[in-house]
């Protein structure tokens, strides 16, 4: 048993001085340059290439349109030439001769009264929300003087309180205008303030 431990020691003598020698020799060889020597022949110049980008070629191009079909143009347009004809111009021919004037046409306006109409009543939603306003209306007076058709011209403001004068202008009778004494439809204009008092 001795003898195998001799011999396990002279293993372990032997590797001892192996790893001395060997740090001995690192040692003296960083301290004088090899390792700079070996760094220098390690770092040569590099070369470096720009390499381009290798580009796809280009898509075939498709082939030209055909030629156009050229086809023959109109005749040009020549318009026809104009002809004059002068037609001998004689003077009027008198047919028959009066001393009689024509009568004037006499006319008279609508007489518009709105103090003959019944005053239309206040409609209660716009009394509750005190509105107040001035409409003007256009309306058409019949031969016998009552009111046919109404429009505002003018609003109020309040579309209830155009409403309300529209339907009481309704219930109104109006002189009717007269062409030479007869009675005809005609236009006429009011304005009505609404206000509460």
């Amino acid at each position: 048993m001795s003898y195998a431990i001799q011999k396990d020691s002279s293993r372990r003598l032997a590797g001892l001085v192996v790893v001395v020698a060997f740090h001995v020799a690192l040692i003296y060889a960083l301290i004088h340059g090899l390792a700079r020597q070996i760094v220098e022949v390690i770092r040569q110049p590099l070369e470096t290439k720009i390499i381009e980008e290798i580009k796809a070629p280009p898509p075939d191009k498709p082939p030209p349109p055909p030629p156009p079909k050229l086809a023959m143009p109109p005749p040009p347009y020549i318009p026809p030439p104009e002809v004059q004809v002068q037609v001998p111009v004689s003077a009027p021919a008198i047919t028959a001769v009066t001393t009689v004037k024509p009568p004037e046409e006499y006319r008279t306006p609508a007489v518009v009264d709105a103090n003959t109409c019944e005053k239309p009543a206040y409609p209660p939603a716009s009394l509750r929300a005190n509105e107040t306003g001035i409409v003007r209306l256009s309306f058409l007076i019949d031969t016998d003087g009552r009111v046919l058709d109404s429009k505002v011209d003018r609003s109020s403001g309040f579309r209830r309180l155009d409403e309300a004068a529209r339907a009481g202008l309704g219930l109104c009778k109006f002189r009717p205008a007269t062409l030479n004494g007869r009675p005809e439809r005609t236009w006429g204009r009011i304005e009505y303030e609404w206000k509460i008092q």
